[in-house]
C-alpha cells in the first residue's frame, strides 16, 4: 500500500476502540487492508479512567497498525453528543446558515460558547427543511481529541459515530428503497438509525451491553468484571415461550436476565419509532443489527418475534473490497462491529450523504494555517526577494553615507557649543513640570472623588445596604484634619482601631508628596451579610478606581463586617478599605 492514500480512521467507543487502514480502490470505492480492536474496561464505575484508557488503547492500535504520523478520521459514541432534528421553513440557501445558528442557540441546552457544533440538511420539501444539529462541550471534546493526538496522530474530521453508520448504510445498501431500521447495539448505548429515502432520524438510548453485565453482576453478587465475562463466554438471549431452558440452571438463569434487559431495549425502540412516525416517518419494514453487543447468541431472533419484521445483521463491507491481510473467516465474524470505520472512510472518497464535523479549536487553527501556507511560501519568496533588492541598493547607500558623514562630522563640531545650553534649559522645564504638577494633578481629578462616590454607589445592588461615611487614607491612615461623621470611638468599638503603616524614614531619600493611596468607607446591612459579599464581588469584577483581583488583596484584608443581629439591632456596620489603582496627591 506504498503508493496508495492511507486512509486511517477510528471509532471511539465506550467499551472498544476500534482503528481501520483503508485505501480508495482504482476503479472507485474503497478497500480495507487492517483493521484492530482494543477493549476498555466496562465498568461504568470506571469512568473517570476513561480518557487515560482510551489515550493506552490508541496508542497500542498505532502501534500495531503502523500508522504514526497519519491524519485520522474518527468518530465519538452518540451519547457524548447533544443531538436534535428540527424543522424549519423553507429558507434561501444564503439565509441558511443564520437560522440554523439562531435554532442551535434555542435547543442547545449549553451556552454556545463552551460548544463544538454543525448541522446537515436531512431533508426538505416547498413547505419546510429538516435539520439535524449536533453539538459536544468544548471540554469534553478535547479531552478526547487530546488522547487521539497523543499517539502523534493528526485529527483531519470529528463525526459521530451513527451519522457514520448512516453513511456506511447508505452506501452498502443503495437500492433499499423500504423504511428500514438499524439498531447498533454497543456497551453502554444503542444508536437507533432510521432511514427512508432522504429522510433520517437517529437516537441514542441508554441500554445495552453493559446494562445486561450489570444485571447479571447484580443477579449473582459478583464482581462486573466477572459478570462480563461469564457473558461473553456462556450469555445469549432466552428465547422464552416454549422453548427449553439451558440445561445448566445458572446460564438459565443469566440468559433470562439477558433477556429482561433486551425487553427494555425493544421498548425503548418501539417508543422511538413512535416518534419517528408522529414526525412524518414510516414504520420500517426491515432491520439491521451491529454493534460490539449484537454478537449476542439469539438475539436476531429475539427481535425478529418482538420486531415482527425481518432481521438481518448489517454488513458494511458489502462494497468494499478486503485486502489480502485481512483474514476472511475473522472478517466474517466481526463484519458487524465495522460500520463507523467504513463510514468515516467514505469521508475521504466521495461526498456523503451525512457530513457531520465537529472539529475542536486548535485541529481547524490548524487546518487553517495549512490552507494559507500556499500564501505564506508565496509571501515569503517575494519578502526574500526585496531584501535581496534592498541589499543591493543599501551597498550603494553605504558609500554615499561615509561620504556625507565626514561632512557631518565638521557640522557637529561646530553644534556642539550648544549641548549645554540646550541640557540648562531642559532641567528648568523638568524643575517647572516637577512643580506644575500638584496643581495639574488637581485640576485633572476635581471630579475623581464624585467619580468614585458614583461608581461605589453603582455597584449597591440591593437598598438594604448603603454606605454613611468616606475616609481617604495616607499609607494605611487617614488624614489627621479629617472629622469623621459618627460619634467619636463608634467605628473602633465596632472594628478596633486600625493601625496606621510606620514608613521606614530614608533621611537621604528624596522629599515624598503626600497621596491619598486608599479610600476607606463605612456603611450599614439589614437582614443578609451576604449582600455586602456580592457588593465586595461587584467591585473586584469592575475595580475601575481600584487596585483589586479576582483574588488579591484577600477579602480579609479590605473588608470587616459585624455580625451577629440581636433584636435590639436594627442594622449592623461594615468597613472597606479600597487600595486605589492611581495615588491622589493631598497638595
Amino acid at each position: 500500500m506504498a503508493s496508495q492514500k492511507k486512509i486511517v480512521t477510528l471509532n471511539v467507543g465506550s467499551q472498544r476502540v476500534g482503528m481501520g487502514v483503508f485505501s480508495p480502490a482504482p476503479g472507485g470505492g474503497l478497500v480495507l487492508h487492517n483493521y484492530q480492536f482494543s477493549e476498555l474496561l466496562g465498568d461504568p464505575a470506571a469512568e473517570s479512567a476513561r480518557i487515560p484508557q482510551i489515550t493506552v488503547a490508541v496508542n497500542e492500535l498505532v502501534q500495531k497498525m503502523g500508522v504514526k504520523g497519519q491524519a485520522v478520521r474518527y468518530a465519538i459514541s452518540g451519547h457524548s453528543v447533544f443531538t436534535r432534528f428540527v424543522k424549519l421553513p423553507s429558507l434561501d440557501e444564503d439565509k441558511v446558515d443564520q437560522i440554523v445558528e439562531f435554532e442551535a442557540q434555542q435547543n442547545v441546552p449549553f451556552p454556545i460558547d463552551e460548544v463544538v457544533w454543525d448541522y446537515q440538511l436531512v431533508g426538505s420539501d416547498s413547505s419546510e427543511v429538516e435539520v439535524v444539529l449536533v453539538a459536544i462541550k468544548s471540554d469534553s471534546l478535547n479531552e478526547i481529541n487530546d488522547a487521539v493526538e497523543e499517539s502523534s496522530l493528526a485529527t483531519q474530521t470529528v463525526d459521530v459515530a451513527p451519522m457514520a453508520l448512516y453513511n456506511a448504510f447508505r452506501y452498502c445498501y443503495g437500492d433499499l428503497t423500504e423504511p428500514a431500521m438499524l439498531i447498533d447495539v454497543g456497551a453502554r448505548t444503542t444508536n437507533i438509525v432510521y432511514m427512508h429515502g432522504s429522510r433520517v432520524f437517529t437516537r441514542s438510548v441508554p441500554v445495552g451491553g453493559t446494562a445486561a453485565s450489570s444485571a447479571i453482576a447484580k443477579e449473582f453478587d459478583i464482581s462486573f468484571a466477572e459478570a462480563e465475562a461469564l457473558k461473553i463466554r456462556d450469555g445469549f438471549v432466552s428465547l422464552g415461550g416454549g422453548y427449553a431452558d439451558h440445561e445448566d440452571p445458572a446460564i438459565a438463569s443469566m440468559s433470562k436476565v439477558i433477556r429482561n434487559t433486551m425487553t427494555r431495549l425493544h421498548a425503548e425502540v418501539v417508543r422511538t419509532t413512535s416518534a419517528f412516525r408522529q414526525q412524518g416517518g414510516s414504520a420500517p419494514k426491515v432491520a439491521y443489527l451491529c454493534g460490539g453487543s449484537a454478537g449476542l447468541p439469539y438475539l436476531r431472533e429475539f427481535f425478529n418475534e418482538k420486531l415482527n419484521v425481518p432481521v438481518e445483521y448489517f454488513n458494511p463491507l458489502l462494497n468494499v473490497s478486503v485486502g489480502p491481510k485481512v483474514q476472511a473467516d475473522e472478517i466474517g465474524k466481526e463484519a458487524h462491529t465495522l460500520g463507523e470505520l467504513v463510514g468515516m472512510a467514505l469521508r475521504g472518497v466521495a461526498a456523503c450523504p451525512m457530513e457531520i464535523d465537529l472539529v475542536p479549536e486548535k485541529v481547524e487553527a490548524r487546518k487553517d494555517l495549512a490552507r494559507r501556507k500556499p500564501f505564506l511560501i508565496t509571501a515569503g519568496v517575494c519578502l526574500l526577494s526585496t531584501l535581496a533588492a534592498l541589499g543591493v541598493h543599501f551597498t550603494k547607500g553605504a558609500s554615499l553615507t561615509r561620504d556625507q558623514l565626514s561632512a557631518l562630522k565638521v557640522e557637529q563640531n561646530t553644534l556642539g557649543g550648544f549641548d549645554s545650553k540646550i541640557e540648562a534649559e531642559d532641567a528648568a522645564l523638568t524643575e517647572a513640570r516637577l512643580r506644575a504638577y500638584p496643581l495639574r494633578t488637581a485640576v485633572q481629578g476635581r471630579t475623581l472623588m464624585l467619580d468614585i462616590v458614583g461608581h461605589l454607589n453603582s455597584k449597591l445592588a440591593s437598598d438594604r445596604l448603603w454606605i454613611t461615611q468616606f475616609e481617604v487614607l495616607s499609607k494605611g491612615a487617614p488624614l489627621p484634619d479629617f472629622k469623621p461623621l459618627f460619634p467619636e470611638g463608634v467605628a473602633d468599638r465596632l472594628f478596633g482601631t486600625p493601625e496606621p503603616v510606620k514608613p521606614k524614614i530614608d533621611r537621604n531619600a528624596p522629599v515624598e508628596i503626600p497621596m491619598i493611596d486608599s479610600i476607606r468607607f463605612y456603611g450599614l446591612y439589614r437582614d443578609d451579610v451576604a449582600n455586602v459579599f456580592q457588593f465586595e464581588s461587584a467591585l473586584r469584577a469592575d475595580p475601575k478606581f481600584f487596585a483589586l483581583t479576582e483574588s488579591e488583596p484577600p477579602r480579609d484584608e479590605i473588608l470587616q463586617v459585624k455580625t451577629g443581629h440581636s433584636e435590639d439591632v436594627w442594622a449592623e456596620m461594615f468597613r472597606f478599605d479600597l487600595p486605589l489603582a492611581h495615588s491622589i496627591p493631598i497638595q
